[in-house]
Protein backbone atom coordinates (compact mmCIF):
# COMPACT_ATOMS: atom_id res chain seq x y z
CA UNK A 1 0.00 0.00 0.00
CA UNK A 2 0.71 3.71 -0.26
CA UNK A 3 0.73 6.47 1.12
CA UNK A 4 -2.10 9.18 1.08
CA UNK A 5 -1.73 13.03 1.66
CA UNK A 6 -5.55 13.15 2.43
CA UNK A 7 -5.10 10.98 5.41
CA UNK A 8 -2.34 12.80 7.46
CA UNK A 9 -4.58 15.88 8.36
CA UNK A 10 -1.97 18.52 7.19
CA UNK A 11 0.93 17.07 8.78
CA UNK A 12 3.70 15.61 6.84
CA UNK A 13 4.34 11.28 7.08
CA UNK A 14 6.21 10.40 10.01
CA UNK A 15 9.63 8.33 8.72
CA UNK A 16 12.06 6.53 11.08
CA UNK A 17 15.49 4.98 10.37
CA UNK A 18 16.59 2.45 12.69
CA UNK A 19 19.75 0.60 13.05
CA UNK A 20 20.34 -2.86 14.52
CA UNK A 21 23.25 -4.85 14.15
CA UNK A 22 25.48 -3.08 10.87
CA UNK A 23 28.00 -0.83 9.57
CA UNK A 24 25.85 1.47 9.08
CA UNK A 25 26.59 1.28 5.35
CA UNK A 26 22.81 1.71 4.51
CA UNK A 27 21.68 4.41 6.33
CA UNK A 28 24.83 6.13 4.73
CA UNK A 29 22.68 5.12 1.33
CA UNK A 30 20.21 7.56 2.81
CA UNK A 31 23.12 10.39 3.75
CA UNK A 32 24.05 9.94 0.03
CA UNK A 33 21.45 11.47 -1.64
CA UNK A 34 22.27 15.08 -0.69
CA UNK A 35 20.08 17.42 -2.09
CA UNK A 36 17.77 14.64 -3.03
CA UNK A 37 17.50 14.06 1.13
CA UNK A 38 17.17 17.38 1.87
CA UNK A 39 14.47 17.83 -0.65
CA UNK A 40 12.68 14.59 0.83
CA UNK A 41 12.99 16.31 4.29
CA UNK A 42 10.31 18.47 2.99
CA UNK A 43 7.82 16.26 2.51
CA UNK A 44 8.36 14.22 5.68
CA UNK A 45 9.34 14.23 9.39
CA UNK A 46 12.62 12.42 10.05
CA UNK A 47 11.45 11.69 13.56
CA UNK A 48 14.38 9.00 14.10
CA UNK A 49 17.62 9.08 12.54
CA UNK A 50 20.68 8.78 14.29
CA UNK A 51 22.92 9.51 11.64
CA UNK A 52 21.45 12.86 10.40
CA UNK A 53 20.51 14.29 13.74
CA UNK A 54 17.11 13.49 14.78
CA UNK A 55 17.37 10.12 18.13
CA UNK A 56 14.20 9.35 19.17
CA UNK A 57 13.69 5.06 18.94
CA UNK A 58 10.75 5.01 20.47
CA UNK A 59 8.85 7.73 18.47
CA UNK A 60 5.60 5.84 16.50
CA UNK A 61 6.32 6.12 12.43
CA UNK A 62 4.03 5.97 9.60
CA UNK A 63 6.83 4.52 7.54
CA UNK A 64 10.20 2.64 9.56
CA UNK A 65 13.42 1.61 7.56
CA UNK A 66 16.00 -1.05 9.50
CA UNK A 67 19.57 -1.66 8.76
CA UNK A 68 21.06 -4.65 10.58
CA UNK A 69 20.00 -8.67 11.78
CA UNK A 70 18.30 -9.22 15.15
CA UNK A 71 21.93 -10.65 16.63
CA UNK A 72 20.28 -9.67 20.78
CA UNK A 73 18.13 -10.11 23.02
CA UNK A 74 17.69 -6.38 23.05
CA UNK A 75 16.91 -5.91 19.45
CA UNK A 76 14.47 -9.15 19.76
CA UNK A 77 12.45 -6.70 22.00
CA UNK A 78 13.18 -3.60 20.39
CA UNK A 79 12.20 -5.11 16.62
CA UNK A 80 8.40 -5.71 18.17
CA UNK A 81 7.95 -2.44 19.78
CA UNK A 82 8.89 -0.84 16.11
CA UNK A 83 6.65 -2.83 14.40
CA UNK A 84 3.39 -1.81 17.01
CA UNK A 85 4.71 1.43 16.31
CA UNK A 86 4.87 1.73 12.48
CA UNK A 87 2.52 2.00 9.71
CA UNK A 88 4.95 0.30 6.39
CA UNK A 89 7.97 -1.41 7.82
CA UNK A 90 10.89 -1.63 5.38
CA UNK A 91 14.07 -4.40 5.92
CA UNK A 92 17.49 -2.54 4.42
CA UNK A 93 20.62 -4.76 2.91
CA UNK A 94 22.13 -7.75 3.58
CA UNK A 95 21.82 -7.71 7.16
CA UNK A 96 18.37 -6.74 7.49
CA UNK A 97 17.07 -8.82 4.69
CA UNK A 98 19.34 -12.38 5.17
CA UNK A 99 21.06 -11.83 8.41
CA UNK A 100 24.16 -10.52 6.66
CA UNK A 101 27.87 -11.42 7.82
CA UNK A 102 26.80 -12.01 11.29
CA UNK A 103 24.97 -15.05 10.38
CA UNK A 104 27.75 -17.04 9.37
CA UNK A 105 27.93 -18.08 12.76
CA UNK A 106 24.50 -19.68 12.09
CA UNK A 107 26.32 -22.13 10.17
CA UNK A 108 28.20 -23.63 13.29
CA UNK A 109 26.44 -25.21 16.09
CA UNK A 110 28.66 -24.31 18.35
CA UNK A 111 29.01 -20.70 16.71
CA UNK A 112 27.72 -17.34 18.96
CA UNK A 113 30.43 -18.89 21.76
CA UNK A 114 32.87 -19.50 19.06
CA UNK A 115 32.46 -16.65 17.50
CA UNK A 116 31.97 -14.19 20.79
CA UNK A 117 35.09 -15.64 21.80
CA UNK A 118 37.09 -14.94 18.77
CA UNK A 119 35.83 -11.65 18.55
CA UNK A 120 35.43 -9.82 21.89
CA UNK A 121 38.32 -9.60 24.59
CA UNK A 122 35.81 -9.83 27.19
CA UNK A 123 32.68 -12.27 25.73
CA UNK A 124 31.21 -12.41 28.93
CA UNK A 125 30.24 -8.66 28.93
CA UNK A 126 28.42 -9.15 25.25
CA UNK A 127 25.05 -10.28 25.48
CA UNK A 128 23.88 -12.46 21.92
CA UNK A 129 21.76 -14.36 20.47
CA UNK A 130 22.23 -17.89 19.49
CA UNK A 131 21.64 -16.67 15.91
CA UNK A 132 21.59 -13.26 13.46
CA UNK A 133 18.55 -13.54 11.84
CA UNK A 134 17.12 -11.35 9.22
CA UNK A 135 14.10 -8.76 10.46
CA UNK A 136 11.20 -10.63 8.36
CA UNK A 137 11.89 -14.13 10.95
CA UNK A 138 10.75 -11.89 13.46
CA UNK A 139 7.91 -9.30 12.08
CA UNK A 140 6.01 -8.72 9.41
CA UNK A 141 7.57 -6.73 6.81
CA UNK A 142 6.32 -4.79 4.29
CA UNK A 143 9.36 -4.49 1.86
CA UNK A 144 12.78 -5.95 1.62
CA UNK A 145 15.22 -3.98 -0.53
CA UNK A 146 18.52 -6.02 -0.83
CA UNK A 147 22.16 -5.10 -1.22
CA UNK A 148 25.66 -4.51 0.40
CA UNK A 149 24.86 -1.53 0.89
CA UNK A 150 22.00 -0.78 -0.90
CA UNK A 151 21.87 2.17 -3.10
CA UNK A 152 20.46 5.58 -2.52
CA UNK A 153 18.44 5.56 -5.62
CA UNK A 154 16.77 2.62 -4.24
CA UNK A 155 15.78 4.04 -1.05
CA UNK A 156 15.04 7.40 -2.09
CA UNK A 157 12.73 5.80 -4.82
CA UNK A 158 11.31 3.63 -2.41
CA UNK A 159 10.23 6.38 -0.43
CA UNK A 160 8.90 8.84 -3.21
CA UNK A 161 6.56 6.03 -4.42
CA UNK A 162 5.09 5.71 -0.99
CA UNK A 163 4.51 9.00 -0.74
CA UNK A 164 2.49 9.02 -3.97
CA UNK A 165 0.26 6.27 -3.39
CA UNK A 166 2.55 3.86 -5.24
CA UNK A 167 3.26 0.09 -4.05
CA UNK A 168 7.31 0.02 -4.73
CA UNK A 169 8.44 -2.79 -6.51
CA UNK A 170 11.77 -4.15 -6.25
CA UNK A 171 13.35 -6.09 -9.78
CA UNK A 172 14.60 -9.48 -8.96
CA UNK A 173 16.17 -9.81 -12.51
CA UNK A 174 19.76 -11.36 -12.32
CA UNK A 175 22.69 -9.21 -12.45
CA UNK A 176 23.99 -10.73 -15.78
CA UNK A 177 20.57 -9.33 -17.33
CA UNK A 178 21.92 -5.75 -16.06
CA UNK A 179 25.31 -6.62 -17.69
CA UNK A 180 23.55 -6.73 -21.01
CA UNK A 181 21.77 -4.06 -20.45
CA UNK A 182 25.33 -1.81 -19.54
CA UNK A 183 26.95 -3.81 -22.84
CA UNK A 184 29.29 -4.68 -19.74
CA UNK A 185 31.72 -7.67 -21.14
CA UNK A 186 30.74 -10.79 -18.90
CA UNK A 187 33.96 -11.48 -16.85
CA UNK A 188 32.55 -15.45 -16.99
CA UNK A 189 32.90 -16.15 -20.57
CA UNK A 190 35.82 -13.57 -21.47
CA UNK A 191 38.13 -14.14 -18.52
CA UNK A 192 37.36 -17.68 -16.42
CA UNK A 193 36.12 -14.92 -13.45
CA UNK A 194 33.90 -17.41 -10.91
CA UNK A 195 31.09 -14.19 -11.36
CA UNK A 196 28.06 -15.02 -9.19
CA UNK A 197 26.20 -12.73 -11.31
CA UNK A 198 23.92 -16.11 -13.04
CA UNK A 199 22.57 -16.18 -9.49
CA UNK A 200 22.52 -12.87 -7.80
CA UNK A 201 19.76 -10.38 -8.16
CA UNK A 202 20.69 -6.74 -9.66
CA UNK A 203 20.50 -3.76 -7.94
CA UNK A 204 23.80 -2.58 -7.49
CA UNK A 205 23.75 -1.60 -11.34
CA UNK A 206 26.60 -4.23 -12.42
CA UNK A 207 29.02 -2.01 -11.16
CA UNK A 208 31.91 -4.90 -10.23
CA UNK A 209 31.79 -6.63 -13.75
CA UNK A 210 31.32 -3.42 -15.30
CA UNK A 211 34.94 -2.83 -14.14
CA UNK A 212 36.63 -5.90 -14.39
CA UNK A 213 35.90 -7.62 -11.39
CA UNK A 214 33.81 -10.70 -10.81
CA UNK A 215 30.79 -10.32 -8.83
CA UNK A 216 30.60 -11.25 -5.09
CA UNK A 217 26.60 -11.47 -4.66
CA UNK A 218 25.98 -8.58 -2.63
CA UNK A 219 22.04 -8.43 -3.28
CA UNK A 220 21.57 -11.90 -2.39
CA UNK A 221 19.73 -14.58 -4.52
CA UNK A 222 17.97 -13.60 -7.53
CA UNK A 223 13.83 -15.11 -8.11
CA UNK A 224 14.39 -17.89 -9.78
CA UNK A 225 18.43 -19.30 -9.71
CA UNK A 226 19.95 -22.69 -10.83
CA UNK A 227 22.62 -23.10 -7.95
CA UNK A 228 23.37 -26.44 -8.71
CA UNK A 229 24.74 -25.18 -12.54
CA UNK A 230 26.12 -22.53 -10.93
CA UNK A 231 28.16 -24.38 -8.20
CA UNK A 232 29.10 -26.78 -11.15
CA UNK A 233 30.69 -23.90 -13.36
CA UNK A 234 32.68 -22.76 -10.56
CA UNK A 235 34.27 -25.83 -9.90
CA UNK A 236 34.70 -26.32 -13.83
CA UNK A 237 36.60 -22.43 -13.47
CA UNK A 238 38.68 -24.18 -11.34
CA UNK A 239 37.27 -23.44 -7.48
CA UNK A 240 37.56 -25.99 -5.00
CA UNK A 241 34.06 -26.89 -3.29
CA UNK A 242 35.42 -24.85 -0.09
CA UNK A 243 35.76 -22.29 -2.20
CA UNK A 244 32.05 -22.45 -3.77
CA UNK A 245 31.08 -22.58 -0.59
CA UNK A 246 32.46 -19.33 0.31
CA UNK A 247 31.20 -18.13 -2.59
CA UNK A 248 27.93 -19.05 -1.42
CA UNK A 249 28.27 -18.32 2.03
CA UNK A 250 30.00 -15.13 1.83
CA UNK A 251 27.62 -12.54 2.29
CA UNK A 252 23.86 -13.71 2.40
CA UNK A 253 24.52 -17.44 3.72
CA UNK A 254 21.47 -17.22 5.52
CA UNK A 255 19.26 -16.66 2.43
CA UNK A 256 18.01 -20.12 1.86
CA UNK A 257 18.70 -20.71 -1.96
CA UNK A 258 22.87 -19.74 -1.58
CA UNK A 259 22.50 -21.57 2.37
CA UNK A 260 21.27 -25.01 0.63
CA UNK A 261 24.28 -24.72 -2.32
CA UNK A 262 26.88 -23.60 0.47
CA UNK A 263 26.04 -26.63 2.09
CA UNK A 264 25.87 -28.89 -0.71
CA UNK A 265 29.37 -28.26 -1.79
CA UNK A 266 31.07 -27.59 2.15
CA UNK A 267 29.30 -31.57 2.50
CA UNK A 268 31.65 -32.59 -0.81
Amino acid sequence: MGFDYSGFAGRRPRVAVHKFSSCDGCQLAFLNAGEALLAVSELVEFVHFAEAGPVDPDAPADIAFIEGSVSTPEERERLDHIRAHTGYLISIGACATSGGLQALRNLYADGVDTWRQAVYASPEYVASLDTATPVAEHVKVDLEIWGCPVNTAQVVGVLHDLLHGVQPTQSRDKVCLECKRQNAVCVMVAKGMPCMGPVTQTGCGAICPRYGRDCYACYGPAETVNTDAQGNRLIELGLQPADVTRRFHFINSHAPAFRAAGNKHRSE
